[in-house]
């Protein structure tokens, strides 16, 4: 007894969660939720091998199956042996030979000082030379230094910090500095000079502190190790099915390791770190989602097949990524396959069926996850998102089917621009540019093809009617408009100019004007029931029914054609948003002509006001409240004599002025400057339609219906 308690509780319980509309959209999160962390996560599966460079092979490896790839490590230690190949770029030390040249010059500085002090005597100034300046030289010679004339001793300065520079500035290293130093002596004793004058040049150089000038040059060598990287092209590496890789107890190194994972023999290593990680990434994306539903579509939040559809496609996005992901490390042209992730034909149908800048934002979201699916590639983010995006942009403006091909050349040229400076920046090799730029191109082609094949299934499946529905059913060839035409070509001839003023206004005011047109050719085909009954297909000065009418009668008669054209929208399958223009367009408006015709027969409080209204509802949209202003517009303007702009507009103010004030624009979001806008829109029409004629002379008329006589006779 206690289990069938249970049993019955659990099944209430359920049904209770099932019949909760909130429940079943937190159902429907939490859904799409698990599956696309699932997706995400696959890849982040534990490996089967765990192995690391420089240990053992745990067992013999051969390949199963040939590859060609690009391999990252060969490369890179082909790089760092050319940079080590490269000899040590070398620069002279200006400062070295600055600072030598400042010793030379110091000597030459002290012994001027010595010759210029008068409180020494000559004895005094040898000694001095000697021991405080440090020549070590002769008194004799340092008595010729004392005596020669300020132009020698000039030129003797000059002579040594010359040939100093002669021999150091070029460059010398400290293993050629002994050489250097006996060069410049013997450059001395080659000069032209008393010999006593090259012994104080000899003393000077014994007292410099010669230096190497010729240094290692860190950012000249940086540059040549660069340079020499920069000419090392990537590496390839072929194996061969049945080709062993290690065997049991190698020592695996960094290539081999690269080798296995390349043949999709080792995968990394996962912990729960990675999903944790993972999981909440996909969290923040759904969470963004939802908080830009709630602020800019809340509408959405309210229809549970709009949650349902735009969760579906986000995973179809996912799922195409992953299978595309999957193809990964069997040759080089596959590692690019994420080039092909159909982003932007999930972008374009949900921009389509529900909203551009949703759309825009999911190619944002979706453009990320497949930068995740595709080993957290930068690349391949990139590319989806721009390619979504321009998907998004090429079919915001859908008129035809046709538009989506040209939409499939916009993502294809974006995804060639962006596919090329991608690897430009990542030194593609120009063979797998190739490759790319070809993926790119059938990831446009592929996307449109995708779109056009699937709209049709998701509008029927969904009941969403998109534009290129209202396309199909603009078509004067649909069954229902066919009928109209036939058997009720009055209205059929008046919905058409109906739908001209409501697109024309629609189009002013930023409406939907191509719904705004379809609405008002569907909006009067309840009166194919009973057609003669409206003024518009009755024969000229033929018998009204109305006339042997009583007003209630006929203002049943009439406002039965609102329900009849409902009964025939189901028959025909019209869309929803179809049905609601037919039982808008009168909203609760009053027949005015057949309630104060029962007020002239009846007694006024025998008669209901509410009798001779429609039953509604109200417009709900501005399309709807549009084509309720350009139905009244239209059926009135016909009965004025001389329509004259002026005249046209006054009665067009004038009826728009009657539904406001009657209330019926209560419930649209239309404002008074819009309201002013579809009146001068309405006018602008109304005045190419009834427009003056040209009167022809008499004589010109009797030309006319004599040719068509002639050509009737002629037929027969």
């Amino acid at each position: 007894m206690n289990v069938n308690f249970w049993r019955k509780y659990a099944d209430t319980f359920i049904v209770s969660i099932f019949k909760n509309f909130t429940a079943r959209r937190l159902l429907w999160v939490l859904l799409f939720y698990t599956v696309a962390t699932g997706i995400l996560g696959i890849s982040l599966l534990p490996g089967r091998l765990q192995l690391e460079e420089g240990q053992p092979s745990p067992r013999d490896f051969e390949a199963q199956q040939s590859i060609v790839y690009e391999s990252e490590v060969l490369t890179e230690q082909a790089r760092e042996q050319a940079a080590r190949d490269v000899e040590p770029a070398l620069k002279v030390d200006k400062a070295v030979l600055t600072q030598m040249e400042g010793e030379i010059r110091s000597y030459f500085n002290q012994i001027k000082n010595v010759r210029a002090d008068k409180t020494l005597n000559e004895a005094e100034k040898i000694i001095w030379i000697k021991e405080k300046v440090g020549l070590v030289l002769p008194g004799s010679t340092i008595k010729a230094l004392l005596t020669a004339d300020d132009n020698t001793l000039e030129h003797l300065e000059k002579q040594a910090v010359q040939i100093m520079r002669r021999y150091m500035e070029p460059g010398v290293q400290q293993a050629a500095l002994p050489t250097a130093r006996q060069n410049i002596v013997s450059e001395v004793e080659l000069l032209a000079i008393d010999k006593s004058y090259q012994e104080v040049l000899k003393a000077i150089y014994e007292g410099v502190n010669f230096q190497e000038t010729l240094v290692y040059d860190l950012a000249g060598t940086a540059q040549k190790r660069q340079e020499a990287r920069a000419q090392v092209g990537p590496v390839q590496v072929k194996i061969q099915k049945g080709e062993k890789i290690a065997g049991k107890g190698d020592i695996l190194t960094a290539a081999k390791i690269e080798a296995l994972q390349r043949l999709g023999l080792l995968k990394a290593r996962t912990t729960y770190a990675n999903f944790l990680g993972l999981s909440i990434f996909v969290l923040v994306a759904f969470v963004l989602i939802a908080f830009f539903l709630y602020q800019y579509r809340k509408e959405f939040l309210a229809n549970e097949p709009y949650i349902v559809l735009l969760g579906l496609l986000l995973i179809l996005g996912l799922v195409m990524a992953r299978i595309l992901s999957s193809f990964n490390g069997t040759t080089d042209t596959s590692m690019i396959l994420g080039y092909l992730a159909p982003t932007a034909a999930v972008t374009m149908l949900i921009a389509i069926l529900l909203d551009t800048k949703l759309a825009i934002f999911i190619a944002v979201i979706l453009g990320l996850f497949t930068g995740v699916v595709n080993g957290y590639q930068f690349q391949f983010a990139a590319v989806a998102v721009v390619g979504g995006v321009t998907g998004v942009y090429s079919v915001s403006k859908l008129s035809q089917r046709g538009d989506l091909m040209r939409a499939a050349l916009y993502v294809m040229l974006v995804n060639v621009l962006t596919i090329l400076a991608l690897g430009m920046m990542l030194n593609y090799t120009l063979y797998r540019l190739a490759i790319a730029l070809s993926l790119g191109i059938a990831n446009g082609l592929l996307s449109s093809v995708a779109t056009i094949g699937t709209l049709p299934f998701l509008e029927t499946a969904f009941g969403i009617t998109t534009s290129v529905k209202l396309l199909e059913l603009s078509n004067p060839n649909q069954p229902i408009l066919k009928r109209l035409l036939m058997e009720a070509p009055g209205t059929y001839h008046h919905s058409i100019l109906v739908g001209n003023l409501a697109e024309s206004a629609a189009d002013a005011v930023g409406a939907d004007s191509l719904l705004a047109r379809v609405g008002a050719y569907y909006h009067d085909i309840g009166k194919i029931r009973r057609p003669y009954f409206f003024i518009e297909n009755q024969i000229h000065n033929s018998e009204n029914p109305h006339d042997k009418l009583a007003p209630t009668l006929s203002t049943l008669i009439i406002t039965s054609h609102v329900k009849d054209g409902l009964e025939l929208a189901k028959e025909n399958r019209l869309p929803k948003v179809i049905a609601d223009f037919i039982a808008q367009h009168h909203g609760t408006s009053l027949i005015s002509f057949f309630y104060h015709k029962a007020l002239e027969n009846e007694k006024a409080e025998t008669i209901s006001e509410a009798d001779f209204r429609y039953e509604g509802p109200k417009p709900k949209s501005k399309e709807a409240a549009i084509v309720m202003l350009a139905d009244a517009v239209e059926a009135g303007v016909r009965s004025l004599k001389n329509p004259t702009p002026g005249r046209m507009e006054g009665f067009v103010r004038k009826v728009i002025k009657e539904k406001l004030e009657d209330g019926q624009l209560e419930e649209c979001e239309l404002t008074f400057r819009e309201l002013d806008t579809i009146a001068q829109a309405f006018v602008r029409i109304l005045s190419g339609i009834f427009h003056s004629r040209i009167e022809y002379p008499d004589q010109v008329l009797k030309e006319i219906e004599r040719r068509k006589a002639k050509d009737a006779a002629a037929r027969k």
